[in-house]
């Protein structure tokens, strides 16, 4: 497990470093009712209070009166480096493409990314790079390699990984192997793929190598996420001992019995809802999509593609986007069931898999599509923070209490009543940093 146990700074004289941001609506992330006209009082980085408190003499003041500040957005499921533009491959695995991800995140107020498997070496160092505030964007998190199976999940001819992205063990052993030397690199989680990709692989992983990655990685003090997408995938993966479900349950209602497995074990469960929305809502010309909030976020040749009718027609017309939008309405329903069931939920998208899952809009798809599942405002959004880094482990971020990383999100309106508000971005904070939106 992650834990990061922020210090505890305590309200005295101010210094130099000291900011007032005044009269904002607070959202702090815990699910209760907004504060009006509140403070929030930031010093090296940190939290140093937050409600109605007074200002430190020689603070810097900042009105905001009539915005509101929530904190920042913790992906649990998302990835860096696979996708350039509309391409996908190993050869975006660079340093230079990855800290522009992480920027775009940062941007749209995605402040920590989990980047869930098919990382490479760069990783190391781009993580502890994120980790010292020496990159301009989020925050970074992740899984290395991850565990496949050979000629299997996930499908090289979808990802083109290269051999340091992935390992695809043939028996126990070599994946005890993989799990110990991902564990030699720090991995954050360990992920492997369950899925036969709506079968189109031929073959699926072995409940033996399943339980050999469990076994290895609990035994490291690692926790499992588990990419699946059937629910008797999921039955399989948590009775041998998964801790994170890594996608929705999306071929039939999940039963009553299985929530309450899920919850007396205290499973976590991510349903990446906007994975099925993003195959079809860009040639759907979904209304979301023209608006230049999302429109910003995308390059050139990706903006040229969702443009151009004939890529449109291709997509509609695939058999695919007919199953992605049964499995999206699937997933609404199960994600309601297991949220009212009281099971754990985490904050995921798949962004960044591929190149319509674009980075930061799926976070904000994501929390459209939990209102649209019967979730009220402020359930997402305490889904999308104090939850999502809940589910990394990390005890100084996700909520807007003293002691925590500033990491806010400014917002010209109150999504706490609509959640379309939440992409009216006036500014991202991360760990005491600001930038504009």
């Amino acid at each position: 497990m992650i834990v990061l146990t922020a210090s505890a700074l305590t309200a005295g004289s101010a210094t130099a470093q000291t900011i007032a941001l005044t009269g904002v609506r607070l959202i702090d992330g815990r699910g209760g009712v907004p504060v009006d006209d509140a403070t929030i009082v930031i010093a090296n980085g940190r939290i140093v209070a937050a409600g109605k408190v007074a200002v430190p003499a020689g603070a810097e003041r900042r009105d905001y009166r009539g915005r509101t500040v929530m904190p920042g957005l913790v992906s649990d499921h998302s990835h860096v480096g696979q996708v350039s533009g509309t391409e996908t491959g190993a050869q975006n695995y660079t340093r230079a493409n990855i800290v522009a991800q992480l920027a775009q995140y940062r941007r749209y107020g995605v402040t920590t990314v989990t980047a869930l498997g098919n990382n490479g070496p760069a990783f190391v160092g781009i993580r502890a790079d994120a980790h010292a505030g020496r990159i301009d964007g989020a925050d970074l998190f992740g899984v290395m390699q991850g565990i496949g199976v050979p000629n299997g999940a996930p499908p090289q001819a979808m990802l083109k990984v290269g051999p340091d992205q992935l390992f695809r063990p043939s028996t126990p052993d070599e994946a005890r192997k993989a799990v110990a030397m991902m564990a030699a690199e720090k991995t954050d989680l360990v992920k492997l793929w369950l899925d036969d990709f709506g079968g189109s692989v031929p073959v699926k992983m072995s409940p033996a190598i399943y339980r050999a990655v469990i076994a290895e990685a609990h035994a490291r003090g690692l926790r499992v996420a588990a990419h699946i997408h059937d629910l008797a995938d999921a039955e399989a993966i948590v009775a041998a001992g998964a801790d994170i479900i890594a996608h929705g349950i999306r071929d039939t209602s999940v039963p009553l019995a299985f929530a309450a497995t899920l919850k007396a074990k205290g499973i976590w469960y991510t349903p990446t809802m906007q994975l099925d929305e993003a195959t079809f809502a860009w040639a759907d010309r979904a209304p979301w999509t023209q608006t230049p909030f999302a429109r910003a976020a995308l390059s050139p040749a990706l903006a040229h593609q969702v443009d151009d009718p004939a890529w449109r027609a291709k997509i509609l017309a695939d058999p695919k986007t007919a199953d992605a939008r049964k499995s999206l309405a699937m997933n609404l329903r199960n994600l309601k069931t297991l949220y009212d069931a009281g099971v754990k939920i985490g904050f995921g998208t798949d962004s960044g898999a591929s190149a319509v899952r674009v980075p930061g809009i799926a976070e904000h798809r994501e929390l459209s599509l939990m209102i649209e599942a019967g979730l009220t405002p402020a359930q997402a959004l305490r889904v999308a923070t104090a939850a999502g880094a809940d589910l990394l482990g990390l005890h100084d971020r996700g909520v807007i209490v003293a002691g925590m990383r500033a990491d806010l999100l400014i917002i010209d309106g109150d999504p706490s009543r609509s959640i379309a508000d939440a992409d009216r971005i006036v500014e991202t904070w991360v760990a005491g940093r600001s930038a504009p939106f």
